[in-house]
């Protein structure tokens, strides 16, 4: 039998999970291309061998996405099979019409085909948009398990951007961890809170190779879901954060809404910021689409150590990257705290932006009048850290989830904002924790 010659479109992430669970070992199959988008320097690559496994002796060519209907032409493709995340019905749908007219099939895997399980209990914390809050509920979920004496293993969504074969498998216990694997600012913004809880955290590629290495250490699972990504493993509890500050996403981004229709529980996240009417219209796409799911309403107050950098001063906000690019916010923590605190101004970053940065305004126009904290490698990191010093202003507001100034130095007063998950309604997290005999 001939084999079918497959291309997968990704973003270095849930394309390699998904060549790995369903085709590395298919001998019906030939990958013949993987094709690469939304993150900077991840094509012109190559999976590698070590990797591909045997059926891919030289390794499988990663390619600019751009490329991608040359591609089907070339290696004459049976199917494409689309696989990343957080982006709107229409884009999917352009995407499909692209390949069909080039000749080939265009795939979307199911749950089923690309969920592992495991030999412990999964909790999976996801959202239907990036920047929905799930960091925090996925520090709720591990507090809760931490004070009944679970020992907790956090394994996150993949953000492979460096030398694949080196991250087959990460284990991160410490902040040195974090230097070790040279990791990037994304990296560290879902990392590092979790190291603050004294919480250990696997990540990388393979991740059935991962799951069983967590399992020798973790008494739960938890899932911690990157974008609006769906569980590369099989959850006994699975958990969906929704935001009522972008309504009607929760059913027009893809894979958001699959996650939202799997869910067993919806928190229904920043009760104390958002409008009424946009409340209202997550709660009927809740009912409308999943209303047996248990709705947990919460809110995600904000702190910061010291209000007086921010009050009365024309500030910078400086908030988490994928949530302004392809989660496509104009703000973020950042600004709700310069609002809450009283500064007198923010100040718009555009005219002083350089190299990476003032590229990433020009693919994202949307952009608020906030300063994405980009950091896709050195040169990045350093271009973030010139505009910031560049910005003519009193002071800088972290709206990330990482202490930035690590990293870089700001060259004026700093001040990070903290955000938590305060659950307003009952049953609460632990409730369900409790009645789910996870606890």
């Amino acid at each position: 039998m001939q084999k079918q010659v497959i291309i997968i479109m990704g973003a270095a992430g849930r394309d390699f999970h998904n060549f790995n669970v369903c085709y590395r070992n298919n001998e019906q199959v030939e990958v013949a291309a993987f094709t690469a988008t939304q993150i900077p320097n991840i094509d012109h690559r190559v999976y590698p061998a070590s990797l591909a496994g045997p059926l891919y002796p030289g390794g499988i060519s990663i390619e600019s996405e751009d490329d991608l209907v040359r591609l089907i032409r070339e290696k004459k493709a049976d199917q494409v099979v689309f696989s990343y995340s957080d982006v709107s019905y229409d884009y999917v749908m352009h995407k499909t019409a692209l390949v069909n007219q080039a000749g080939a099939d265009f795939v979307l895997l199911g749950n089923r085909r690309t969920m592992l399980k495991s030999c412990k209990p999964v909790i999976a914390v996801c959202a239907v948009r990036t920047g929905c809050g799930k960091s925090q509920t996925t520090r709720r979920i591990s507090e809760i398990l931490k004070e009944a004496g679970k020992r907790i293993v956090a394994v996150r969504h993949p953000m492979p951007y460096g030398d694949l074969a080196r991250q087959r498998v990460q284990r991160f216990a410490s902040h040195e961890d974090l230097e070790k694997h040279d990791c990037t600012i994304e990296e560290r913004e879902e990392y590092e809170p979790h190291l603050a809880m004294n919480t250990i955290v696997y990540a990388g590629v393979d991740y059935e190779a991962i799951l069983r290495q967590a399992e020798e250490e973790a008494d739960v699972i938890l899932w911690d879901g990157g974008n609006n990504d769906t569980p590369f493993y099989t959850p006994d509890l699975w958990i969906t954060v929704t935001d009522p500050h972008r309504p009607g996403h929760e059913v027009a981004y893809y894979p958001g809404e699959n996650n939202l229709r799997s869910a067993d529980v919806i928190v229904l996240n920043k009760m104390d910021t958002a409008g009424a009417e946009g409340i209202e219209t997550v709660r009927e796409n809740i009912r409308q689409v999943n209303s047996g799911a248990i709705v947990v309403e919460a809110a995600s107050p904000v702190s910061v150590s010291d209000a007086s950098v921010i009050r009365g001063k024309r500030v910078l906000v400086v908030e988490d990257g994928p949530t302004l690019t392809h989660g496509g916010m104009t703000y973020g923590a950042g600004v709700v705290a310069a609002e809450r605190f009283g500064a007198s101004a923010i100040v718009d970053p555009r005219p002083w932006v350089t190299g990476s940065i003032a590229e990433t305004f020009k693919k994202y126009p949307g952009i608020g009048h906030v300063l994405p904290a980009m950091g896709y490698g050195d040169a990045q990191i350093r271009d973030l850290e010139k505009t910031v010093r560049a910005v003519e202003c009193d002071a800088v507001i972290i709206g990330t989830p990482i202490d930035l100034t690590r990293l870089i130095t700001t060259g004026k007063p700093a001040v990070r904002v903290r955000y938590a998950l305060e659950e307003k309604s009952r049953p609460s997290l632990k409730d369900i924790l409790e009645q789910r005999n996870l606890l």
